[in-house]
């Protein structure tokens, strides 16, 4: 079983966000991706021209959830400042300093493999009928840190049910966008893009599994992995 992300094609006129939307709500659709110090790095300081991150809509109707680290939560800052992801560059500041040209609206997914139901969907259409709850989990990096973020989101099994995989499937495949001219990481040679991950399907099933829309109560800011990225708590 396979998802893909991809780029939409041109959105129908009903579909068009409002410029005041999207520059309040500033991303709230980025490609799949798995991911995934202690919670000292919620002092992380920002350099001295580094701008503070603006804030994105609120998300509602969050639920808590019974699964929460009691570790003190790194600042919204702190998270939003300093993390990998090498479609936008190599350094922990690069996602940030990058992705502000990355447009995540609207935004597509490609399900595809052995599965009952098979096709490409709007992530809107893919959200509905799941409940979202806030969950805090420490993010650790295998690039030898970690910070302690509170995701909002509903658990993957809960997408995997919905198309019926079939018992030849016994992964679930990743993969993610590819736009260098949005996503300047992927003008080098630092992966093989586009970048596959992949779980198990018990591991990929497992409730604690989070499909991630949010972080911090609002949508998930473009170096955080907007429109929505995959936390996988071990």
């Amino acid at each position: 079983m396979l998802i893909k992300t991809k780029k939409a094609s041109d959105p129908k006129s009903s579909e068009i966000t409002s410029k005041d939307a999207y520059l309040n709500r500033r991303q709230f659709m980025q490609a799949a991706g798995i991911v995934g110090g202690a919670a000292v790095l919620s002092g992380l300081p920002l350099t001295a021209d580094a701008a503070p991150t603006p804030h994105g809509a609120k998300l509602e109707n969050v639920k808590k959830s019974k699964y929460v680290l009691m570790d003190k939560p790194a600042t919204f800052e702190a998270a939003t400042s300093h993390n990998n992801f090498y479609e936008f560059g190599t350094g922990k500041s690069d996602p940030k300093a990058n992705s502000g040209s990355f447009n995540p609206n609207p935004w597509k997914v490609e399900i595809a493999g052995h599965a009952k139901t098979t096709g490409t969907f709007d992530l809107e259409d893919l959200m509905k009928g799941n409940d979202l709850e806030e969950r805090i989990y420490r993010l650790r990096c295998v690039e030898a840190w970690s910070m302690v973020i509170p995701w909002v989101g509903f658990p993957l099994a809960n997408l995997i049910k919905r198309f019926e995989p079939t018992g030849q499937a016994k992964y679930v495949a990743f993969e993610t966008v590819v736009r260098p001219g949005e996503m300047p990481g992927q003008k080098s040679r630092a992966l093989d893009w586009p970048y596959v991950e992949g779980l198990r399907m018990d591991e990929a099933m497992h409730p604690l599994t989070l499909l991630t829309v949010g972080m911090y109560g609002e949508v998930l800011p473009n170096q955080n992995g907007a429109p929505f990225r995959l936390v996988v708590p071990w």
